[in-house]
């Protein structure tokens, strides 16, 4: 179950080119409580202030849920107060993300951050109550009808150096 645990946290940060490399460094995972069944009958669950490391990733969240279904994850969702996601990307700068709730499902590969979100990377910020990252696409959608504004900065790339 850890196995599958490990597959759905390395794959829900790859916002924004995350430092590709990641993936393949061992993935480290600290709580303060786990529960969890050999078999897919109720989720895993881990909880009390959930560390998650793998290479430059750092995820930590008060809880993470992982749904499996025939022995395969479907769905990990983090909540805290906030979540927060670090990430070298890449070229070498950092991305930040922070929300007080994280949803991916592994099928459709759509993450929504919602509550409080801010996603940071030295290109811009996107900012709001809700917002959607289509995985398959690069897609990002934020606010919509009840989910408030949403707030998008663009910094020019001459711009980009000083952070």
């Amino acid at each position: 179950m850890f196995l599958s645990l490990a597959l759905v946290l390395a794959l829900t940060p790859a916002l924004a080119l995350a430092r590709t490399s990641d993936r393949n460094k061992p993935m480290d995972i600290d709580a303060g409580h786990s529960d969890y069944s050999m078999d897919d009958s109720r989720p895993t669950t881990l909880s009390g202030g959930v560390i998650i490391t793998q290479g430059t990733l750092d995820i930590r969240s008060n809880q993470a849920v992982i749904t499996s279904r025939d022995g395969e994850p479907v769905r990990a969702v983090l909540t805290g107060a906030p979540v927060t996601l670090k990430q070298e990307l890449d070229d070498g700068k950092q991305m930040d993300a922070v929300a007080k709730k994280v949803d991916y499902d592994l099928k459709s590969e759509i993450v929504v951050f919602t509550g409080g979100v801010n996603i940071r990377q030295p290109s811009g910020s996107i900012a709001g109550e809700r917002v959607v990252y289509n995985m398959k696409t690069g897609q990002v959608q934020g606010g919509g009808q009840d989910a408030g504004r949403v707030k998008i900065r663009i910094i020019p790339k001459n711009s980009q150096g000083g952070g």
